[in-house]
């Protein structure tokens, strides 16, 4: 991809010219799970970062890794058949309908993401099992009442859904966190799930790393304690092991005593 892409207009007929000078986290974030969809001033940004905190390309590959765990229990023993992942971010492997469909091909996904370049992968990311559907949304998770209607489009919110909140509430300010989560879990019919991770806190390496990520961007990542988000579960079913760093979550055997990546908090809870 050349640095002076310009993608066509949405079918709402607005633009999706891509500013290749600023940065995007969804362009840091796949350049540090080694992705190609990035630019110059994306991998600037990510090597500041990670010359102040090294872990963090664990931390993108952790996070990646419990979701594909998630999805997996979601769409095996859990039953769960519909999917709604917003904040998406750029397609590399393992996305949620790769991982979804290769347990129940008839499983349905729908991603929603607002950035362009994001947006201009909406092709890769339709590329469903012939007995599913996978659609994309472009929308703002600040406005999940727009989500939710465009996504019955295709989900169906009479029947159990997981909600898909992975690494993206770190964008949202604090005290509009709980009202989107609670707006979002409202709408979806009890035995729904909601899978959600976001950086932590609890370590001073990765607070300057972000700081330093935060200077750089249009959209600042607020790290948050591990109660705050645990508190995005209230209500809900946790499931075991309840709300940890991402490697622990129900890691295979093989990675039992791995220690990386450390410094995001999951969970996965069910809506009675």
């Amino acid at each position: 991809m050349t640095d002076d892409a310009t993608p066509p207009a949405t079918d709402a007929g607005r633009s999706t010219r891509i500013d290749t000078t600023r940065t995007h986290s969804a362009r840091i974030w796949n350049y540090w799970m080694g992705g190609k969809d990035n630019y110059p001033v994306d991998r600037a940004a990510g090597d500041q970062v990670a010359a102040h905190f090294p872990e963090i390309v664990d931390l993108a590959r952790t996070s990646r890794e419990f979701l594909v765990r998630a999805v997996t229990h979601l769409a095996g023993e859990a039953g769960i058949r519909q999917f709604l992942d917003i904040g998406t971010g750029i397609p590399t492997a393992n996305n949620t309908h790769e991982v979804a469909q290769a347990v129940a091909p008839e499983c349905r996904v729908v991603y929603v993401d607002n950035d362009p370049l994001v947006l201009t992968h909406a092709r890769a990311l339709l590329v469903s099992a012939p007995e599913g559907v996978t659609d994309y949304i472009d929308a703002d998770l600040r406005d999940p009442d727009t989500i939710l209607r465009q996504a019955a489009g295709t989900l169906d919110f009479d029947q159990p859904i997981a909600l898909m909140l992975m690494g993206i509430l770190g964008h949202i300010p604090d005290e509009e966190v709980l009202p989107i989560v609670r707006r979002l879990l409202d709408a979806l019919p009890s035995g729904s799930y909601l899978a959600s991770y976001d950086g932590t806190n609890t370590n001073e390496a990765y607070n300057q790393a972000i700081e330093v990520g935060n200077k750089q961007g249009d959209v600042p990542y607020l790290l948050r304690g591990p109660d705050e988000i645990a508190a995005r579960f209230e209500g809900l079913e946790l499931l075991d092991p309840g709300v940890v760093p991402c490697p622990l979550w129900r890691p295979h055997p093989i990675d039992v005593g791995v220690r990386r990546g450390m410094d995001q908090y999951c969970g996965v809870a069910r809506k009675p």
